[in-house]
């Protein structure tokens, strides 16, 4: 049997629940930065070839955003509850919303702020912890 070489110890974080729920909210207001990023380069693009994709500075921006928001989501996964975490990614849904009515000056309508109630419901309900 040849000898084996130590293997070294590589030092790992992990987060508790509160830190990956913490981390999956700042994934949300990443993914909604990301959106506006996307949107705003896609009302620039003249036209959709290739190139002028990739050398358009808010597109390739909001895209850089998504991945980092997703390296960060993949980290408060691997340490939170999955059934806790996934429904917190739908603020994104309410950050994209809240900034499309004030900076594109879209307009909101009583189903489109329900819908937002729910989802704030939602993630409040889920997020309150069992006292035993």
């Amino acid at each position: 049997m040849k000898d084996q070489l130590p293997v070294p110890e590589t030092k790992s974080f992990h987060f508790s629940s509160r830190q990956s729920v913490a981390l999956v909210l700042l994934c949300t207001f990443f993914g909604a930065a990301a959106q506006m990023l996307i949107k705003s380069g896609a009302n620039a693009l003249a036209s959709g070839s290739p190139l002028a994709m990739l050398t358009n500075l808010p597109l390739v921006a909001g895209y850089s955003l998504y991945g980092i928001s997703t390296v960060l989501l993949v980290l408060a996964l691997r340490d939170g509850e999955l059934s806790l975490l996934y429904p917190v990614i739908s603020l994104t849904f309410v950050w994209v919303t809240l900034l499309s009515l004030t900076l594109l000056k879209e307009t909101a309508n009583p189903y489109k702020l329900a819908g937002i109630a729910i989802i704030v419901l939602g993630v409040a309900v889920l997020g309150k912890e069992k006292k035993s």
